[in-house]
């Protein structure tokens, strides 16, 4: 068949369901048929699956003209999702393909949610399309005569590719690739991407720089204007002095009339214990939704969370509360709209939950936005422009991953064994191991066979065996299976099953939390008060309980932070901000009636609601412009504090604050409290500080930033903490057995006498190296820390001696009594310091 004739079976299943195919979807189908990879840009609901399903299928019927007679023996195509929640949709996407031309080519999912005859049946048989994640797909490497499975590839899709791309699973996605590529001749490799700023480089990352997939590939990006409509929703009543405490719950009566008016509507949480506060709350004051309204965030177990998901599908819920665990490619045609709750800290991730709603072609999405406290609105404003601009973030791939490295060249151990020189090759052709030298390599080598220079007097560290051909092998059974068990990047802490007494599986939960309660203790989880009864083994078992108060869960990286790319958009609302209170003040046009006249004009409508704010920053201090960088000292009960503005995200107001306090104590004794927030840090001490001394000397200079952090924050510690993570990937310390699982602090106390090891007697180690490397790069972002010092370097920097806090000092003054005091005792606390606020 020629190229026409394939395309007119397309198209005419395409009239079969009253659609038309898009100009990208023929690109996609033209490329792909000429033998080309590539990276599909494309937004949400637009149809990637079957830009990419349907020219495997063509190119299989142009192969074989007697497809109809003869089906297909072996793995054809490998579909890659970072969710096993999306894996369920591409399924029933590419079997109503296949099934309505009638193709018989068979579609598979591999995960953890497969079950264990379905996984024998795969291994003896792989289907023609399998569904699968990266954790599986290197399982599949680490089986028996994998190469002969895969030689038969025609493609791999990696799906959202956009979410593994920062991450080492995208790592593990170019090291599979790297393989794939050598035995299966005939492989297209493919990429699905929806909000990214980086499309250039994402595709090289999936690609491998400088490879023939690489120099034969091409980038897709398809033009449909998605029209995105962001409505907020303003206070009728403005804070003046903001605070983050009472999660947006002061407009929960706004909310139920967007619910009541929508066929379905999600609305975003950035957490889970902010999820499970909103169902519970919305459901106390209405109770007319029991039975409408259900909860879904990653710790609910798989059958509720199925079961969520079938329900909006059905349209037989009207709302449903969520986390990021509904971010992705699930196509839910009955959702109408979205409320984000609480600034989504990146364009991207609001643009990802916008097009939730009118998942389909044409569709209009509608996100509402709820700020959790006024300062948020600035955000929303910013959020709209950016809808406009579709300015996105970029996402960083990682370098020299050291770690995931290791468990790859275990993975191929475990199954046939590799030859280094062969492996080597293939490995430095990724992105993430461009610059690796042979002595490196080398390095590892010697680690995995001899668990490097200081472990070696230990057999456990001693896993693969060098056979007589070169071959390096695992021949042990036990070190085989351990390692499958512990297969993947994503590493948290020991997870804990929540069970009722009597029986009934409910969830899970971290054992850092439960390990705070008593039994007895009631605490909020999946939409539910529970009682404490006991903790066993990894079981946590309560009862109901119909006490009110309780205590909600927390999870781990609960907090997120502003990306550089809302940083600054936030940043360059505030500076029109500034200009217009100057200019007013500069004209004598300072009274409310003709600044509220001007405003209308040039602000936006969130920005004009915070006037309010605005006007009294300016009474108390000033909002800085674009050249200038403020500081606010002022004094109360609790001391002297120090409030410093870069508008740069919390991560890395965090490691500035550090960093000051640090070179502050150079010049002068004196011991501070840090709190910060995505706005600004405060510096508070019980004795006054010199400003004037920090400012003459230059403090807030970007020189010696990297060995100042260093002494600062004690990076030592950090990086101890780090390598854990790092440990637990290379296979340095097991995770346990299923039902059966090492506490995290005993899995942290070996860690750390691994890294004491190394740190002493082989500071040359590699992933003692990569700790440190991470610790900077990732979890101090001193790339933004050296990027946001060189600004303020430039700009005037303003010191205002204020009377009292001001109302872009109060959030973060909060923020810090929130670590001291219960909920009930902090709002107490607020209502009484913003009543002394207002006399004042």
């Amino acid at each position: 068949m020629n190229k026409n004739e394939l395309f007119h079976i397309a198209n005419n299943w395409f009239e079969s369901q009253s659609w038309k195919p898009f100009p990208f979807q023929k690109q996609v189908w033209t490329a792909f048929l000429q033998g080309k990879n590539g990276l599909l840009n494309a937004p949400t609901g637009s149809g990637k699956t079957y830009a990419l399903w349907i020219p495997i299928v063509l190119d299989y019927i142009k192969s074989n003209p007697d497809y109809k007679s003869q089906p297909k023996k072996g793995v054809l195509a490998i579909w890659v999702t970072p969710l096993r929640a999306l894996s369920v949709e591409i399924k029933n996407s590419a079997e109503r393909f296949v099934e309505e031309i009638g193709v018989p080519l068979t579609v598979g999912i591999r995960t953890g949610d497969t079950s264990q005859k379905e996984r024998a049946a795969q291994n003896r048989s792989l289907p023609n399309l399998l569904i699968t994640t990266p954790e599986s797909l290197q399982l599949i490497l680490a089986s028996k005569a994998y190469d002969k499975k895969l030689s038969s590839l025609v493609s791999v899709v990696t799906d959202e590719w956009h979410e593994l791309l920062g991450s080492k699973r995208g790592v593990q996605m170019e090291l599979a690739l790297s393989r794939i590529k050598s035995i299966a001749p005939k492989l297209r490799i493919w990429g699905i991407s929806a909000t990214i700023g980086n499309l250039d480089q994402a595709r090289e990352v999936l690609l491998g720089p400088g490879s023939n997939a690489y120099k034969n590939s091409v980038l897709i990006k398809a033009k449909i204007n998605k029209k995105i409509t962001v409505k907020s929703i303003i206070p009728k009543k403005m804070e003046i002095f903001p605070w983050r405490g009472h999660l947006g719950l002061h407009l929960l009566e706004e909310v139920i009339p967007i619910i009541n008016n929508s066929k379905t509507t999600l609305l975003f949480t950035n957490t889970r214990s902010q999820c499970e506060i909103w169902f519970q709350k919305i459901l106390e004051k209405h109770p007319e939704l029991a039975g409408e309204m259900a909860m879904h965030h990653g710790s609910i177990n798989k059958e509720t969370r199925i079961w969520v998901e079938n329900a909006i599908r059905d349209a037989t819920l009207k709302a449903v509360v969520c986390t990021s665990s509904l971010d992705l490619g699930v196509d839910f045609a009955p959702v109408e709209t979205i409320i984000q709750i609480g600034g989504p800290k990146g364009v991207a991730r609001f643009l990802q939950r916008a097009g939730r709603s009118g998942h389909q072609p044409g569709k209009e999405s509608v996100i509402y936005f709820l700020p959790t406290h006024a300062m948020e609105l600035i955000e929303a404003s910013a959020l709209q422009k950016a809808v406009e601009s579709q300015k996105v973030e970029d996402r960083i791939p990682y370098l020299n991953s050291y770690d995931v490295l290791v468990q790859y060249l275990t993975t191929l151990a475990v199954s046939d064994g590799f030859y280094p020189e062969e492996i080597y090759e293939e490995v430095i052709t990724t992105f993430c191991y461009q610059t690796l030298t042979s002595d490196q390599f080398g390095w590892i080598l010697n680690f995995i066979t001899l668990g490097s220079q200081s472990l070696h007097a230990y057999d456990e560290f001693q896993k693969v065996e060098i056979e007589v051909d070169g071959r390096f092998k695992i021949n042990n059974k036990g070190v085989a299976m351990r390692h499958r068990l512990q297969i993947g990047t994503i590493v948290s802490d020991a997870v804990l099953t929540v069970k009722f007494l009597k029986g009934g599986y409910i969830g899970s939960i971290e054992e850092w939390f439960i390990s705070k309660l008593k039994p007895g203790d009631v605490f909020t989880f999946a939409g539910r008060n529970l009682e404490l009864f006991r903790v066993k083994n990894m079981l946590v078992l309560v009862k109901k309980s119909k006490q009110r108060s309780s205590i909600v869960p927390s999870w781990m990286g609960g907090r997120m932070s502003l990306s550089s790319e809302m940083s600054q958009l936030l940043r360059e609302e505030l500076y029109a901000v500034a200009e217009l209170l100057n200019n007013s003040i500069e004209s004598n046009l300072y009274r409310p009636d003709l600044l509220t006249k001007i405003s209308t004009k040039t602000l936006s409508r969130e920005l004009r609601s915070l006037l309010p704010v605005f006007k009294r920053q300016v009474k108390e201090s000033m909002v800085p412009a674009h050249n200038q960088f403020l500081i606010e000292t002022f004094k109360t009960r609790e001391g002297y504090h120090n409030v410093f503005y870069p508008f740069e995200g919390r991560f890395v107001h965090e490691a500035m604050g550090s960093l000051l306090a640090y070179r502050i104590s150079l010049l002068t004794p004196i011991t501070f409290s840090i709190a910060f927030n995505d706005y600004g840090f405060e510096l508070l001490s019980d004795q006054q500080l010199d400003m004037q001394q920090v400012l003459d000397n230059d403090l807030l200079s970007p020189q010696f930033l990297k060995s100042d952090l260093e002494k600062s924050l004690n990076a030592t510690e950090m990086a101890r903490r780090k390598f854990r993570d790092i440990a637990v990937i290379a296979g340095l310390v097991f995770t346990g057995y299923p039902n059966k699982l090492i506490k995290s602090k005993h899995l942290q106390s070996s860690s750390q006498l691994l890294f004491s090891v190394f740190k002493d007697y082989e500071p040359e180690n590699l992933l003692l190296q990569q700790a440190y490397t991470e610790t900077f790069e990732h979890q101090l972002e001193e790339g933004r820390l050296q990027i946001a010092l060189d600004r303020i370097s430039s700009q005037t920097i303003v010191w205002k001696a204020c009377n009292k806090p001001t109302p872009f000092s109060f959030p973060i003054i909060t923020d810090r009594l929130r670590e001291k005091l219960s909920s009930e005792k902090l709002a107490d606390r607020i209502k009484r310091m913003l009543s002394n606020l207002e006399k004042r």
